[in-house]
């Protein structure tokens, strides 16, 4: 089997990478022409474990190609997946011109029967906005070509996205055609040999699927985050508190933990999506309006308590303040909404010197901010003469601090940990002011 896939993001590159592993002949298009060039190069834009690796083995078994022109492979593969990004307009509603721009190019070149499958997180009503596309192109040409339309979202957490490719717990595939559905289930087969998790469903269904799925994690999260701050204010511990509530069956434990806010390129921008996709209708999403909005909050939450510390936000002037990490999650360089970025503008503005580590991160932080802040080798660094440490991100090696190396690096004595994950008895007995989310 053939398939091309259009786009090579985050979600393309481990989209076609993952099925040419499986012994399809995948095509990855992309019209920036120097991340194709780098990509035949080998070189990999974004950061995930294992994808490298995976790349170089498939380009070099003639199963993974890369190319700057759908037009070109068009006509020779059975399935096109459209991955293209769909970045937030400012009223929270996608954005979907490079979706529908897609559907122009195959309705302008299209000689023979494919699915068209859209991979990107799009609204429900989309697919049919892409079928009328093409059709309008075909149309247009005076050309009758079928064709089917089919929604097939993704499901991949960034710092794990090969092994969910290759192992999902679920692969959700819109259809309205049986030509369509056995076509997909055709190229899903090798990834259900231990076990069948394909589910068929009508397209506006797993079109909602997507944008219900990470609603649902981003209301966890917010949710045990408004626990822990009202654990704060009663003296209650928001570690025992997602323990007890986790050993419920009916609540488990995922998604549970308190922190110092979400970000990435899903939760928000999905969250965002569909409040407007229901605003459009009439319809109001109260709870997920409530989300956001704690969410929002909770990003600033580390800013407060270092605040509060100092007594005010006149006396951050001249401070140093060292960031622990800056991507939204940890296995990623990814700081798109991350709440990294919301703290370096605050403490910035109120005149603090920030100097910032993060394992992998440091040239998407150069990238987006450039040089206002100090970066720094290692964790130990970002230290050196800091007044206070703020954990933003949980990566392993930051779990385990030597406090010796802190006590004689640091001028100050305050650590924020916005993720719970350093040992606060240890670090108080030592001398620190260590300050949580939810104790």
């Amino acid at each position: 089997m053939k398939i091309a896939v259009v786009g090579t993001g985050y979600v393309g590159l481990v989209t076609g990478t993952c099925f040419s592993e499986m012994g399809v002949h995948v095509t990855c298009v992309d019209v920036d022409q120097n991340k194709i060039d780098a990509l035949n190069q080998g070189i990999i834009p974004i950061y995930e474990p294992g994808l490298e690796t995976l790349v170089h083995k498939n380009v070099k078994s003639g199963r993974l190609h890369f190319t700057n022109s759908l037009e070109n492979v068009l006509n020779e593969v059975d399935i096109v997946f459209s991955a293209v990004g769909t970045p937030p307009d400012e009223d929270g509603s996608a954005d979907l011109k490079y979706v529908l721009e897609v559907a122009r190019t195959i309705g302008r070149n299209l000689k023979k029967y494919i699915v068209v499958v859209t991979k990107s997180t799009v609204p429900v009503g989309t697919a049919q906005k892409v079928k009328a596309v093409i059709q309008e192109e075909l149309q247009r040409r005076e050309v009758d070509v079928q064709f089917d339309v089919a929604s097939n979202p993704e499901f991949l957490k960034e710092g794990n996205a090969v092994k969910d490719f290759m192992s999902p717990d679920r692969v959700v595939v819109g259809v309205e055609s049986e030509r369509a559905r056995k076509l997909m289930a055709r190229l899903y087969k090798p990834f259900m040999i231990m076990s069948d998790r394909l589910i068929f469903t009508d397209i506006p269904s797993a079109e909602m699927i997507k944008y219900a799925a990470n609603s649902m994690l981003a209301t966890r999260i917010s949710f045990m985050n408004d626990i822990a701050n009202l654990c704060e204010l009663v003296g209650a511990d928001v570690n025992m508190v997602r323990k007890g509530i986790g050993s419920d069956t009916r609540i488990g434990k995922k998604f549970l933990y308190a922190g110092c806010g979400y970000g990435g390129s899903c939760f928000p921008k999905d969250v965002k999506a569909l409040i407007k996709t229901a605003a459009d209708l009439g319809y109001p999403m109260r709870v997920l309006q409530a989300v956001e909005e704690v969410n929002n909050d909770q990003k600033v939450v580390l800013y407060r308590k270092i605040v509060n510390y100092y007594g005010s936000e006149e006396a951050l002037k001249g401070k140093t303040v060292g960031m622990w990490g800056l991507a939204f999650k940890p296995e990623t360089d990814d700081m798109r909404e991350a709440p990294s970025l919301v703290l370096i503008d605050l403490l910035l503005k109120a005149g603090a010197h920030v100097k910032v580590y993060d394992p992998v991160a440091m040239d998407e932080c150069r990238r987006r901010i450039g040089d206002k802040v100090t970066y720094c080798k290692d964790m130990y660094e970002t230290a050196d003469g800091a007044d206070a440490l703020m954990l933003v991100t949980e990566w392993k090696e930051l779990r385990m601090p030597n406090i010796d190396t802190l006590l004689h690096r640091m001028r100050g004595r305050l650590i924020l940990d916005g993720r719970n994950i350093l040992d606060g008895e240890e670090l108080r007995l030592a001398g620190f002011e260590y300050h949580c989310i939810g104790k």
